[in-house]
């Protein structure tokens, strides 16, 4: 075995690809004070600031550098659905978004809730709200990805949900920290390197 070293702004993940090909069982929909709000066709600048707000302290930042263009083309597509999670208040505390755009697929492109409702079944029911959703007449596979930078329990949570891994792949990037796309102090779990230059 080899260590592949990785340049000191940058940040290497393991990707698991997961997929379900059979519609699950129906199932009571657990409770949680949450609801779903669609977003159709969301403003981009609102979109990117749930986003971060959702994916900052894991260094989502794919949707942070696309230009307006290139993000409003996926969130506008027809065959893409966007939702905010709110909480009682109306506040925006989750993203949820289906990609039915593979014929015959549904990728649940992003997932997730604010690290303050971490723990509390809330993840359970969005779960059950997205496969309500992507599992639409045609589909014969959903599927999502996770990586080692996401929250620890994320791969034993889609599990317990039914997915299946089917793949792994070694992701690098540049830090998005250092390029002024999140906060220097986002994602404080994963470390920054001192560079040695």
């Amino acid at each position: 075995m080899a260590l592949t070293p990785v340049d000191p702004a940058e940040i290497a993940t393991i990707v698991t690809t997961l997929e379900m090909r059979e519609r699950p069982r129906p199932r009571p929909l657990p409770a949680s004070s949450l609801g779903l709000v669609s977003w159709a066709s969301p403003d981009p600048a609102k979109y990117r600031t749930l986003f971060a707000r959702v994916g900052a302290p894991w260094l989502w930042f794919s949707r942070l550098v696309m230009d307006d263009a290139t993000l409003t083309a996926i969130i506008h597509d027809p065959a893409v659905s966007v939702f905010a999670v709110v909480d009682r208040a109306g506040i925006e505390v989750g993203l949820l978004e289906l990609d039915h755009r593979q014929g015959g697929a549904c990728e649940i492109g992003y997932f997730g809730l604010i690290p303050e409702l971490a723990g509390q079944g809330h993840g359970r029911w969005l779960m059950a709200q997205a496969l309500m959703r992507a599992w639409v007449p045609g589909v014969e596979r959903v599927w999502v990805h996770t990586c080692t930078l996401d929250h620890p329990s994320a791969l034993n949570f889609y599990r317990k949900q039914g997915f299946v891994p089917i793949s792994r792949a070694i992701e690098t990037f540049a830090d998005p920290r250092l390029l002024g796309l999140l906060p220097e102090d986002a994602a404080p779990q994963i470390p920054r390197l001192a560079s040695r230059r």
